[in-house]
């Protein structure tokens, strides 16, 4: 009998795994050498084809990042390979840009060359001294200006850390240490801008972000009187660890009622959220994001626990839905190339407010990083613009979290609900399109 439960138990984790498999072949998802290839492809392209112009446009012939192992400057970790987790002791690469020649070196200053797209431009053996290796890769170009990553207001683009920076200013001539200044503009172009291949795994991450939810609302995850909302957020934690993805925050589900008043701003955005249990005719709400292969998503949805006598979704909650697409329509019809986010915020909720809207903007750049580099259009609370991270324009091929939401007052509930949506979309050639598509109702559940 022990025998026949021990194979029984066994049966079901091999069809469990089996199930899993399939679920990662269905979405493509590569294993870790295919995965490395494709990494390395995107990144080469990005050196290739995106670098130089972006240092033409920013007007800068030479970039110099400085890192050491497991203190990464935040750009320097995106232009290591695939098979390069950390850095490795101190690492240096120099970008030199001929615009004449339509050339741009890529050299390191290390003993190992990082992947095939940096070479090797130290020989220890016949030069000791690192900086003194740095020192004639630079005198030898001669450049008019030499970017390093410091920037007071954006983080992304200020890895340089202190003691690196002390030593490399010490060990450098000053006809070379005149000629440094800030590459923020630079950095952040590197970390915002998405090439044409990036988009065409953006699409798929969305789109799988996108299955997620649907799967994790829904009546095989969702039992009402029973299942918690910590239950639903370990069920989208698990189903990414199952398809060999990661998540770069911890996702959170929390619920409206009709006989609970609205919570506060600070409590919707906190990441601790107190665990329900999940009732019929609940409200629900979600935020959540995927990372695969230097790629990061962000999305937020709602669904609806329909009632026994319910076949769908109550139509006066399906309205202040609408709102909240509202919202999104008026903030992504102001995105044009050289607005600042500031300036883009105030006219959307001026807009909104005009059409008797009660709108809240928050989007951010999205992209190498979750919470990424570019212009911030809102943040939850400062709704009046954001100082400097707001000023900054912006830029064509870039993309964002889409996020906001609107209060909408529910008289059949007798109170006010929030509609707090989040989609991934991307500026191209000034026009804006959804990575993926966005939701245009709230999803219903129903429970069998």
């Amino acid at each position: 009998m022990i025998k026949k439960v021990i194979l029984f138990t066994l049966f079901i984790a091999c069809l469990s795994c089996s199930n899993k498999e399939f679920e990662k072949n269905s979405y493509n998802i590569l294993n870790e050498k295919d995965r490395a290839a494709l990494k390395d492809e995107l990144l080469e392209d990005r050196f290739s084809n995106l670098l130089p112009e972006l240092m033409d446009k920013v007007d800068l012939d030479m970039w110099l990042l400085i890192s050491r192992e497991y203190n990464e400057d935040p750009i320097l970790k995106t232009m290591l390979p695939a098979t390069w987790l950390n850095a490795r002791r101190r690492t240096i690469i120099v970008f030199y840009r001929n615009k004449e020649k339509n050339t741009l070196e890529r050299l390191a200053v290390a003993r190992y060359d990082i992947g095939k797209s940096i070479k090797s431009a130290w020989n220890k053996e016949e030069e000791p001294n690192q900086w003194k290796a740095l020192e004639k890769i630079i005198s030898d170009r001669n450049p008019k200006k030499i970017g390093l990553n410091m920037s007071k207001h954006f983080a992304l683009a200020d890895g340089l850390v202190k003691t690196d920076y002390d030593e490399l200013t010490a060990n450098m001539p000053e006809e070379i240490t005149s000629k440094f200044v800030s590459a923020e503009k630079l950095g952040i172009a590197w970390i915002e801008t998405r090439t044409q291949k990036e988009m065409e795994l953006f699409r798929k991450l969305v789109k799988i972000t996108h299955d997620i939810i649907d799967d994790t609302f829904s009546d095989k995850t969702i039992t009402p009187g029973v299942t918690t909302t910590n239950d639903l957020v370990w069920f989208m934690r698990q189903k990414v660890t199952d398809l060999g993805l990661e998540t770069w925050f911890h996702p959170t589900i929390d619920i409206q009622r009709n006989n609970e008043a609205l919570k506060s701003h600070i409590e919707s955005f906190s990441k601790s959220k107190p665990t329900e249990i999940i009732q019929k005719g609940d409200l629900l709400h979600c935020d959540f994001g995927i990372t695969y292969i230097g790629l990061n998503t962000d999305c937020q949805q709602h669904a609806y626990v329909l009632k026994d006598d319910e076949t769908n979704v109550p139509s006066f909650l399906n309205d202040a839905f609408k709102l909240g697409n509202r919202v999104q329509d008026i903030l992504t019809n102001n995105m044009k190339a050289g607005r600042t986010g500031n300036e883009i915020l105030l006219t959307s909720l001026s807009q909104g407010k005009k059409e008797g809207l009660r709108p809240s903007i928050y989007t951010h750049p999205l992209g190498k990083y979750g919470h990424s580099a570019g212009t911030t259009i809102g943040m939850w609370d400062s709704q009046e613009g954001v100082p400097f991270n707001g000023d900054y324009p912006l830029q064509k091929n870039t993309a964002y979290a889409i996020e906001l939401n609107t209060t909408v007052h529910i008289k059949e509930w007798n109170k006010d609900i929030r509609i707090m949506l989040e989609e991934a979309g991307f500026f191209g050639d000034n026009t804006f399109e959804y990575v993926n598509t966005r939701q245009t109702a709230i999803k219903p559940i129903k429970i069998n």
